[in-house]
């Protein structure tokens, strides 16, 4: 895997491939910004927010970008660069902020928290923002870091994990079935150096983690099976994103923060943008959060 943009993000996450703009959009947590970067010319455009911004969804309006900033959700004007507040999220807790999030097959954003402090209790919960922007909380047992949420191509399984525990989980996601929720381990990374954090879904049904600490982007078969392995040049990378005219290019946004001095001068990519083409495997295209109350 290859830098493709060297961004120098200190925290970089949740990538999105946007078609209609040829373009992709990710955050930088720590650096509080919102980046956009056309594929064609490696155009880069920037946006500076009030607070951290931890992820972020495209929407069925091309004006609009949904954030997920520390404490709130809200809308992005792509044409004035205003935000409009939706929501807080877990105002009640001082130490909680927004961490991974994307849509569903449906067009609902489901995201998750994560705890702040350093004892890293598991005050984090998943949460789902409706088409009418009702919020609502799912019944998944708290965690202490949010991440891995992703979709199978129909929908009807949800995948996340809390990344202290070093591993990913499934659950079934039709709220009409008795296991609706009901986790169930679909792997085990105990043994690895890294810890889950982004995941991503590819055409096959396949599961892609990007794994922090572990310098890996690994996927895994719908039975939780490791297929297939690919090295960065970096040990933190965060998320990955299917892009492209014929979305067969991964691309995996990574970071600097945590690592020292001497780390950083042997990782001098750390922060970037990187690109991997894997052979014959295409991905899904991103599913849009679906406005059915429009932004002021």
């Amino acid at each position: 895997m290859n830098l493709f943009f060297d961004s120098k993000n200190k925290l970089g996450e949740c990538i999105l491939w946007c078609e209609r703009k040829q373009a992709l959009f990710w955050v930088d947590i720590v650096g509080r910004t919102l980046s956009q970067l056309t594929l064609v010319d490696k155009v880069l455009t920037q946006w500076y927010m009030p607070e951290s911004l931890s992820c972020i969804a495209l929407t069925n309006d091309d004006d609009f970008l949904l954030l997920g900033l520390a404490s709130r959700l809200a809308f992005f004007s792509l044409v004035n660069q205003s935000i409009t507040t939706i929501c807080a999220v877990e105002p009640e807790f001082a130490l909680t902020r927004l961490n991974d999030g994307r849509c569903d097959r449906q067009g609902r954003f489901v995201f998750g928290t994560l705890n702040q402090h350093s004892d890293r209790a598991k005050l984090g919960s998943f949460y789902r923002l409706d088409h009418d922007l009702g919020l609502e909380r799912l019944p998944i047992a708290p965690v202490a870091i949010a991440n891995s949420v992703c979709f199978s191509a129909d929908g009807k399984t949800m995948y996340y994990c809390d990344s202290l525990v070093k591993a990913i989980y499934q659950c079934d996601y039709d709220s009409n079935s008795p296991s609706a929720f009901v986790p169930r381990l679909f792997v085990n990374l105990a043994d690895q150096a890294g810890v889950p954090d982004g995941s991503i879904i590819d055409a096959e049904g396949y599961l892609w983690n990007a794994q922090w600490g572990g310098g890996v982007l690994v996927r895994y078969s719908p039975d939780g099976a490791e297929v297939q392995r690919v090295n960065l040049p970096i040990t933190q990378p965060t998320c990955p994103t299917f892009g492209g005219d014929r979305l067969d290019t991964l691309f995996v946004t990574s970071a600097t923060d945590e690592l020292s001095e001497i780390q950083l001068a042997q990782q001098v990519q750390a922060g970037g943008v990187f690109a991997h083409q894997p052979s014959g495997i295409l991905g899904l295209p991103e599913q849009r959060f679906i406005i059915g109350k429009k932004p002021l």
